[in-house]
């Protein structure tokens, strides 16, 4: 099974977007450019709201049947770890190998040597085409495999367990080690790939972690330049180890929490297109927003529903928060007061809702809010439900507008 050049993680917490969300890649595929579509959510998304991952499958399978989508999709089992990858293993086809918190953890003494030895032909001056030359000693490769080996040992042992369930042929592996403290060098990336080789995963997409945060559906804090310059190493990273080491002509960088990070899509554009790479991106949560907007647009109760949700969520704001607390940055003196917010028309909390910074009602603190919010919503069962289905044309609207018009296009369109 292979992923091709460009695809896009779809999150749809509540499983009633698939439609509105393939409009977006159908809308990209008119425009000339071919998209696979990944839904994607995690077992903790699961477990908060209380769905299965069939349902995904099952959301994904009528999205494509109803609008005659005849190329390729998948359904994504999102950071799953041994503990967690069993309830994935049907429905899935994709699955995001999530080994970050074995980062740091020492591997045996013995498996550090036999890395050591693997890669000892590197040792001296070496360069990377694109990324520029280093100095690799032992003890640098020592050091990396310290660092990195006992977490890649880690993804082996999950691949080959969902290999050994469903045979090697029919599922994406992706290793991801971007929830970590600090951004790969271009060196480690290569060497993690070199890893990665050793361990016989014929891995199709890995996502590092880059400087800056990566906040949930907020635009991204940080320097731009390093940003660029990073992924642009990380690129070069993958393409020589491609060819060093054997690995999936196809791998290709993963970004994720990649939703709304504006300020970098313009860096990534030009890198894919100066080097004519693949990308997967990751939109997490931001579809649950949509629906929020398109809800409170919708008005009567659509709109009490959503300021209900910011209701409860701020009088619940350190237990929601919590499980997220590393990917948000709440300011608690721009959050409205509930009376406030019950105040508002429909089209005021749309606009503090969205995502657009050149209106001046935007407030990102209460999107990061709601963006964790989504488990009121949940609690709320078949009201929420019915009224996604009651003002369908309101938050459909809204969420093929978010994805084609501020993800989409400026990512992958000319």
């Amino acid at each position: 099974m292979k992923l091709e050049k460009y695809s896009m993680g779809m999150g749809d917490r509540f499983l009633h977007q698939g439609k509105a969300q393939l409009q977006a890649i159908i809308n990209a595929k008119q425009a000339g450019v071919d998209i696979t579509p990944v839904w994607n959510k995690s077992n903790r998304e699961h477990q908060t709201i209380g769905t299965e991952p069939q349902s995904l499958r099952d959301e994904a399978d009528a999205a494509i049947a109803e609008l005659g989508w005849s190329d390729s999709y998948r359904v994504d089992a999102d950071h799953i770890n041994l503990g967690t990858v069993d309830r994935f293993l049907n429905c899935s086809d994709f699955f995001t190998i999530d080994v970050a918190d074995a980062i740091g953890q020492r591997a045996d003494e013995a498996e550090i040597n036999a890395f050591v030895e693997r890669n000892k032909k590197y040792i001296g001056s070496m360069e990377i085409p694109g990324a520029g030359s280093f100095e690799v000693t032992r003890e640098s490769l020592e050091a990396v495999a310290a660092t990195f080996l006992k977490a890649v040992n880690q993804a082996g042992e999950i691949y080959r367990y969902i290999a050994e369930k469903k045979g090697a042929d029919n599922f994406i592996a992706e290793v991801s080690m971007d929830e970590t403290d600090n951004p790969q060098t271009p060196l480690e990336m290569f060497f993690i790939l070199s890893a990665i080789a050793g361990e016989g995963i014929p891995v199709q997409t890995v996502a590092p972690k880059f400087t800056g945060r990566f906040n949930k559906g907020v635009d991204y804090v940080g320097d731009t330049a390093q940003f660029e310059k990073e992924f642009n190493d990380d690129l070069a990273a993958i393409a020589f180890a491609i060819a060093e080491f054997g690995l999936p002509e196809n791998l290709k960088l993963s970004v994720h929490s990649g939703s709304d990070k504006f300020s970098i899509y313009e860096p990534i554009r030009n890198a894919l297109k100066r080097t004519g790479a693949g990308l997967h991106v990751k939109t997490a949560g931001t579809t649950w927003l949509e629906e929020l907007i398109g809800l409170a647009e919708a008005g009567g109760d659509g709109l009490a529903i959503a300021k209900e949700v910011y209701t409860i969520s701020l009088t619940r704001k350190d237990e929601l928060c919590g499980p997220y607390a590393t990917v948000i940055d709440i300011d608690d003196t721009a959050l409205p007061s509930a009376d406030d917010v019950n105040q508002w028309t429909g089209q005021q909390f749309a606009a503090a809702l969205r995502h657009d910074p050149s209106n001046g009602d935007y407030n990102p603190s209460l999107r990061q809010l709601l963006h964790v919010g989504y488990k009121v919503a949940a609690e709320m069962g078949a009201r929420y439900y019915d009224a996604l289905q009651q003002f369908e044309s309101d938050v459909a609207r809204n969420v093929t507008e978010n994805l084609w018009e501020r993800h989409v296009k400026p990512i992958f369109v000319d």
